[in-house]
């Protein structure tokens, strides 16, 4: 028996009350899914710091341990006693690069904004949010994730340094489980730096993907931790599944290891169970495979997805549960005869695009990605590569449900763990993504594609992607450096055929996939026909900026069926590479759709020879008053057997189509109607034709979609016409639109296709804050027992639009505050001592206001540190946003509306002069 003083008696009895209360109150609360994935983007606070000079970085870096030196010592906003109330409330995902002014000073290639090593005022973005984390989390394994932060992102949690990632392209998981608060609030802080760019283009900057915080119990399925392949032989498949699991306790674990095929209906279609034993910090992986009667197959058109649902029991305890979309289909290359997908050839009709929208730029919402996607289905493309970079994971999604096939491709090429290690984690990603049919590993590398070394560079990282994923081929794209990587490669991408001869490719390499990976389109601005110059506007060009069209590269591929297919540059305009102009050019003109996803007119082209769908599209457009009796080429793109065109119902000639090919008339201007009739076995089949318009008249809004979901992220995508009197677009039109929005949405972006806009792509408002008074913080290593703060200060006067408020901040445990001899609170905790006053209320005065803060110290060194990281008081200053406006582009500009989260109509209103103003209803659900 073990006799105890009263004292300790008394101790240990209401240590044993506090722990059954602390587990009555766990076993109280509902219990908790096995597997938690919470989405983090709403709450976040932003600001820029800077790259160069601490002091304007919030003085990160500046602590006497810094976040280097000790563990949890992070300071600046990496301190969980930074106050970032004066900072602008933001969610995600959020580029802040898109927000800035145009600066000529800018790089050309990033579209001339103020990013980079000469902007270090504008180059360094920082982030802080507050989550809460519930006491019966303890024991559990928590993760925080990122899908992808533009760059070098430095990211902290409660002041401690969780990791570093350098590239903007690769997803992040850290485990922070032994740094949180349970029970109570935790902060994440991210400092991104875009000062040094990865590629040559438009590229963002910020938390521009999704952040997550993902719970499991210490044995779980890892993460990206199945790998489901499947081969299909008559009417059976077998999907072979490798399931890597992981024991993260500090005891051994043992179980069972169950998988569930299911069908897109929810049926199970087939199952597999065996024992599992791991013990603490063993990891292991396992195959097997599952026989899988009768599947649908994944294919162009019926993209459906099965789902492999892998679950860990103990006993009849779920402990975890890990769903794997994967798609039931195989994949062929063959270098004498193409693509061939579940066995039937497909020939790739694809484009490259760069993650870069009008108004988001870099920071595409979900469904804006499957907006861009449909809008490249519509003229009959089916694959879609990855330029230059990993995509975001809702792309492959969306490429999965609709039917795209996928080159994902690896940023840099290289052979040290610094190369290889991206490439695994891009691998390791996607590759249950049935729409990815290849990894490329590089792109037009010109130092070493044609020479020995790329020819060796590219042996070890093919191997390297073949034991993570054996099932797709490698490729890498080259553009004049033939001889050194496209000796060694396993599938050569050809960019550009004027800059190599495929078929010598072919006759000497004849075991090697060839496909056009980039390939030069009718290069245009939307609706220009004149090549303007000094407005940077582009008539569409005969011989590309890399030679040729997307006629004669067409006609190139179709005529070769061994190689595999063809991807233009570009799907859409993209901010950077304005070839061939300089500012104030911001964009690209490569797109066969502009930067907002309106057709130009070699979308026509496209569809007429990669779709079945009869076309007939006939340009330019009709409105050239000053140039009557000028001749005008008339152009028709169409896949009718002959075409005939007339004005004001004169005939002008009928004419044979040339397959894969164009026609084109020579027409005296004379303003009325043009009209082209196209014929199939010598009957009509087609009408369309080109009016001279009036002016404008008025405003007119189309959404893409009535209705969209209430869950703060849909967005419907709504495209802004200027009609004549009769409701027709006026094909000139560049009246300035103004745009108000009611109801739960926002307007989060705008743009209209003019690559040489300097228009704001957002109106955002800002915030910031100044610090009241002079503080000298206490030296944190001696315990003085009270800290008292007093100052006096004025209110600046408001400048219009400005409101101010007043932030307090807490000295310690027991604070007490003192304003214009009023007590504002007594002895409060930190929850409840940092208090903000509007400049409303009577309770500040323009001048001669008096503060005075007191409380004991804190008890803990670190937090006494934390005193020297802030400032007791400051003033934020809040502008309000300006109102949104864009001019419309040739007759067309773009508004993106986003869900609030809440249900009801969402009321778009557009008001231009001279025009009457237009009202468009979008219902979220």
């Amino acid at each position: 028996m073990i006799f105890l003083s009263p004292a300790p008696y008394r101790l240990f009895i209401a240590t044993c009350l506090l722990f059954a209360l602390a587990l009555a109150s766990m076993q109280a609360e509902p219990a908790a899914p096995p597997r938690e994935k919470i989405r983090l983007d709403a709450g976040w606070r932003f600001a820029l710091g800077h790259a160069s000079d601490p002091a304007r970085d919030f003085g990160h870096g500046t602590g006497y341990f810094s976040y280097l030196a000790k563990t949890g010592f992070g300071d600046g906003p990496a301190s969980i006693a930074f106050d970032d109330r004066g900072w602008r409330q933001i969610d995600l995902p959020h580029d802040w690069a898109v927000e800035l002014p145009f600066d000529r000073r800018g790089k050309a290639s990033h579209g001339y904004r103020p990013i980079g090593a000469a902007f270090p005022e504008t180059s360094v973005g920082w982030y802080r949010r507050t989550f809460p984390i519930a006491a019966s989390d303890l024991g559990r394994r928590i993760s925080l994730e990122f899908d992808g932060i533009y760059r070098n992102a430095r990211v902290f949690v409660n002041g401690f340094l969780v990791g570093e990632e350098p590239s903007g392209y690769l997803g992040t998981s850290y485990d922070v489980s032994e740094y949180l608060n349970y029970g109570g609030d935790n902060v994440i802080a991210v400092r991104a730096d875009a000062t040094i760019e990865e590629g040559w283009f438009y590229e963002g900057a910020g938390i521009y993907r999704h952040v997550w915080l993902t719970k499991t119990a210490p044995w779980h399925v890892a993460r990206e931790g199945t790998f489901v392949r499947t081969d299909v032989a008559g009417p059976e498949a077998t999907v072979t599944v490798d399931t890597q699991v992981v024991n993260e306790g500090h005891e051994a674990a043992s179980g069972t290891l169950e998988q569930e095929v299911v069908a897109p209906d929810g049926r199970v279609l087939a199952t597999n169970r065996r024992p599992l034993q791991l013990a603490a910090g063993e990891t292991t992986t396992l195959t097997d495979a599952i026989a899988v009667a009768s599947p649908q197959l994944w294919s162009l058109e019926t993209p459906v997805r099965h789902t492999l649902v892998t679950t860990l029991r103990r006993a009849d305890q779920i402990v975890d549960r890990y769903e794997t979309p994967f798609g039931i289909r195989t994949l062929r290359f063959d270098p004498n005869a193409g693509f061939f997908l579940n066995g039937r050839r497909v020939e790739l009709k694809g484009t490259n695009n760069h993650q870069d929208h009008a108004g988001v730029g870099a920071a595409i919402p979900d469904a804006l990605q499957e907006f861009r996607l449909r809008k490249l289905k519509e003229f009959g493309s089916n694959a879609y590569r990855c330029s230059h970079n990993p995509p975001t994971p809702e792309l492959l999604d969306a490429c999965d449900r609709l039917g795209l096939l996928v080159i994902d491709e690896n940023r840099l090429m290289g052979i040290n763990a610094w190369h290889l290690h991206p490439l695994e984690r891009l691998i390791r990603r996607d590759r249950n993504h049935p729409s990815v049919i290849m990894w490329s590993i590089g792109n037009e590398e010109w130092a070493i594609e044609g020479n020995i070394k790329g020819a060796r560079i590219t042996l070890p990282m093919q191997n390297f992607a073949h034991r993570l994923d054996p099932t797709r081929p490698v490729s890498a794209a080259i553009s004049g450096g033939w001889g050194g990587i496209s000796r060694t490669v396993q599938a050569l991408g050809v960019n550009y055929i004027r800059q190599g001869d495929t078929d010598r490719q072919h006759t000497g390499f004849p075991g090697q996939i060839i496909l056009g990976t980039e390939e030069t389109t009718n290069q245009q601005t939307r609706g220009i026909y004149v090549t303007d110059q000094a407005r940077g506007h582009l008539a569409p060009q005969e011989d590309g900026t890399s030679g040729g069209n997307a006629e004669l590269g067409w006609k190139h591929y179709a005529a070769r069926p061994w190689a595999a297919g063809v991807f233009f540059w570009t799907g859409f305009d993209y901010r950077g590479e304005p070839t061939p102009f300089g500012f104030p050019a911001v964009s690209s003109q490569f797109g066969i759709l502009d930067t907002c996803g309106f057709p130009k007119d070699g979308t026509s082209y496209l569809k007429a020879w990669w779709t079945d769908e009869p076309v007939l599209h006939i340009f330019p457009h009709w409105n050239w008053s000053g140039r009557e009796g000028q001749e005008i080429e008339v152009r028709a793109h169409s896949n009718c057997e002959e075409v005939e065109l007339f004005l004001n119902g004169a005939t002008l000639g009928r004419k044979k189509m040339e397959p894969n090919g164009h026609l084109a008339w020579p027409v005296r201007y004379a303003p009325g109607m043009l009209v082209a009739q196209g014929y199939r076995p010598g009957q009509e089949t087609l009408t369309t034709k080109v009016e001279t318009t009036g002016p404008a008249a008025a405003v007119v809004l189309v959404p893409d979609r009535p209705a969209i979901k209430a869950d703060g992220r849909d967005v419907a995508v709504v495209t802004v016409e200027i009609r004549d009197a009769a409701g027709r677009l006026v094909p000139t039109a560049g009246d300035l639109v103004g745009f108000t929005i009611s109801g739960p949405g926002r307007i989060i972006g705008v743009g209209n296709g003019d690559p040489s806009s300097l228009e704001a792509d957002q109106f955002v408002g800002s915030s910031r804050s100044v610090t009241l008074g002079e503080w000298a913080a206490p030296n944190p290593a001696v315990n003085t027992g009270e800290v008292t703060f007093e100052t006096t200060f004025d209110l600046p006067p408001p400048a219009d639009g400005e409101t101010y408020s007043l932030l307090l901040n807490t000295l310690g445990p027991r604070q007490t505050a003192e304003l214009n001899g009023e007590i504002l609170y007594r002895d409060a905790d930190p929850a409840h001592s940092r208090v903000e006053l509007a400049n409303t209320g009577g309770k500040l005065k323009p001048a001669g206001n008096k503060l005075r803060l007191v409380s004991p110290v804190y008890p803990e060194w670190r937090d006494r540190e934390g005193l020297a990281q802030f400032h007791p008081l400051s003033l934020r200053i809040q502008q309000a946003a300006p109102p949104w406006q864009r001019a419309a582009f040739n007759g067309l500009a773009q508004v993106i509306v986003q869900s609030t989260g809440e249900p009801g109509v969402i009321t778009l209103r557009a008001a231009s002069a001279h025009l009457p103003a237009a009202v468009t209803d979008v219902t979220a659900n």
